[in-house]
């Protein structure tokens, strides 16, 4: 059964949405599949601005992932923190229980649209004279809470101030600095919170460009060239490196990875979707785990074939609706063995977004995991059967592959004590 989402798209009303059943007269309502995303419109810190995002992606992960605006910080994603506060139409809201898709035409401001370091809005001024930043995770958060407050409530009283801004959760040693500073722009801006100095010039960098209401990513990636990929020279988020002996021989296993569109049909949750010539493909590849349910569509690129070596190297980069991204270094070869193949599989992967906050343990699992799904198809398929794991990992299936296999390494290191 596909999973979607009716949205229900209102202005000035960020509320409302992710209904089900028809909209009211006057609403547009959108169907849109998991992997599909819709494009949003709004105003972030004076400027028109538009995302691409699965209807899942809330507004935090909107502002820092698509829009490079990482002053809004994130705490504890349950509403309860006060990290990522914004104001939102004028009101201070939470970004990490918004929505991105329930925010059409609502009117944004961040704490960089308060001010730059070359021209301090009075909040951020008073912070820094009142020593009032300590570690400066809750900062963004104390500062647009404290500019909605004065906006709303002119002139409120220093002994009100602890109540005023208890949606905050930060209470170290800087807390009663923050107070003070807070105290003392509302002294001196009896008449309420200052304008926003930043508003209207803040340079917002979009991730994500393609798309529309019903659109998929897939359909943009087709129209364009494809993309060159370099991959970073930082320390890989995983290194996969998987040998299996399997019956098929490394000639019969070499016919297949010519093939790239066989060679794709063999990992399972992947797909070829465009053949831009010249060994650029455009592929895509789904990956669930519990909850995590992710789809990558990006490029790849063979960069070598050996025949001689039985072997083939290929890099790839691609993005997730979430924005999250994955980069990877893949090298692919099958060794003559014991009247079959030793096949090697290495890969270095570049993980960014939800698959790589898995920890770099469950991540190399779960890698580790598809890669060996993936010999077997490729096994299977040089001897002219049909694989029988090709789909999609199933979750359940794939815990219980890594809990067994978890299990069994430590009945191994226990024997060898």
């Amino acid at each position: 059964m596909s999973r979607s989402a009716t949205l229900r798209r209102t202005l000035k009303n960020p509320l409302k949405g992710l209904r089900n059943g028809r909209g009211s007269a006057g609403e547009e309502t959108l169907r849109v599949e998991a992997e599909e995303t819709v494009r949003v419109s709004f105003t972030v810190n004076g400027r028109p601005a538009e995302v691409d995002v699965a209807p899942r992606v809330t507004l935090s992960d909107a502002l820092r992932d698509h829009l490079s605006l990482t002053g809004t910080h994130i705490g504890c994603e349950h509403g309860v923190c006060g990290m990522c506060t914004v104001i939102v139409d004028g009101d201070a809201a939470r970004a990490c229980l918004l929505l991105a898709c329930q925010l059409e035409g609502a009117e944004i401001m961040t704490v960089e649209g308060l001010g730059t370091p070359d021209d301090l809005h009075p909040l951020q001024d008073s912070f820094s004279r009142h020593h009032a930043l300590q570690c400066g995770f809750c900062t963004p958060g104390m500062l647009m809470s404290a500019y909605e407050l004065l906006d709303h409530e002119p002139g409120v009283p220093k002994e009100e101030l602890p109540e005023k801004m208890s949606g905050v959760l930060c209470r170290c040693t800087g807390y009663r600095h923050i107070m003070d500073a807070v105290s003392d722009v509302a002294e001196q801006h009896p008449e309420g919170a200052p304008a926003p100095r930043n508003c209207g010039t803040a340079q917002l960098l979009p991730r994500t460009t393609a798309g529309g209401p019903g659109s998929t990513a897939e359909e943009d990636l087709q129209h364009r060239a494809p993309a060159e990929i370099t991959l970073p020279s930082s320390e890989p988020t995983v290194t996969v490196g998987v040998e299996e002996h399997i019956r098929a021989t490394p000639e019969e296993i070499w016919e297949v990875l010519q093939d790239t569109d066989r060679v794709a049909r063999c990992l399972p949750g992947a797909e070829l979707i465009e053949d831009f010539g010249e060994d650029r493909y455009l592929g895509r590849i789904r990956v669930a785990l519990g909850p995590v349910k992710l789809s990558f569509i990006g490029d790849i690129h063979v960069t070598e074939r050996s025949e001689e070596n039985r072997s083939i190297r290929a890099l790839a980069q691609a993005e997730d609706a979430a924005g999250g991204s994955v980069q990877a270094g893949v090298a692919l070869s099958a060794q003559p063995h014991e009247g079959g193949s030793l096949l090697s599989a290495d890969a270095d992967l570049f993980m960014v977004g939800k698959i790589a906050q898995m920890g770099r343990s469950l991540a190399g699992d779960v890698s580790a995991d598809m890669f060996a799904q993936f010999t077997r198809a490729l096994d299977a398929t040089a001897r002219g059967e049909e694989p029988t794991d090709t789909q999609a990992p199933s979750s359940v299936a794939m815990f219980t592959r890594l809990m067994s296999t978890r299990a069994k390494a430590l009945v191994g290191r226990l024997r060898r004590r």
